[in-house]
């Protein structure tokens, strides 16, 4: 009798187990997943080994917009994740001169920057169904200012960065 209780007791963990693992397979895919931030081009908003949260339903409700931090697969080689904040959405036009980023004729007020744009853009539309993209490190970025990343498409947004959550002394909201 022993045996047979034993036996119903293990089978009930192994369903809770496998159960559990769905779950968390089934919210990595579409929910949330943790990425850890690879180098400085986010710098001063993240920094490397960072670790974020990242919401990767969100975009299936809305268009990311103005300001939005990104994940994104690196178009010249979708094995590689990219984060970067959006500057543009379809329809903005775009242009970087004398240290300056401009979207549609205005100049961004940008308090995460922590030096002037070195080079320039010329005046470009964003395309339907992209974004375009900077690191808040300008001057050490690629981003869509380089011909291998350009206008990112949405369907390579893989979310948006939401909290980070390591270090603790760190951890904050993100826009």
């Amino acid at each position: 009798m022993a045996s047979f209780s034993l036996a119903k007791e293990l089978k009930e963990w192994a369903v809770s187990i496998a159960v559990a693992v769905v779950l968390a397979l089934l919210i990595r895919q579409f929910i949330v997943e943790l990425y850890v931030v690879d180098g400085p081009s986010m710098r001063p908003t993240l920094h490397n080994a960072d670790r974020l949260v990242v919401n990767k339903f969100l975009y299936r409700f809305r268009a990311p917009q103005h300001g939005d931090i990104i994940v994104f697969k690196f178009p010249g080689d979708q094995r590689r994740d990219f984060i970067k904040r959006v500057i543009g959405v379809p329809g903005d036009t775009v242009e970087i001169h004398d240290g300056k980023v401009f979207v549609n004729g205005n100049q961004l007020t940008e308090p995460y920057i922590l030096e002037k744009t070195r080079g320039s853009f010329p005046l470009s539309t964003v395309p339907d169904k992209t974004v375009f993209v900077l690191g808040d490190n300008r001057n050490n970025s690629e981003d869509s200012r380089f011909r291998d990343v350009g206008f990112v498409p949405f369907d390579l947004i893989k979310g948006k960065a939401m909290v980070v959550f390591w270090p603790l002394s760190d951890m904050k909201t993100l826009p």
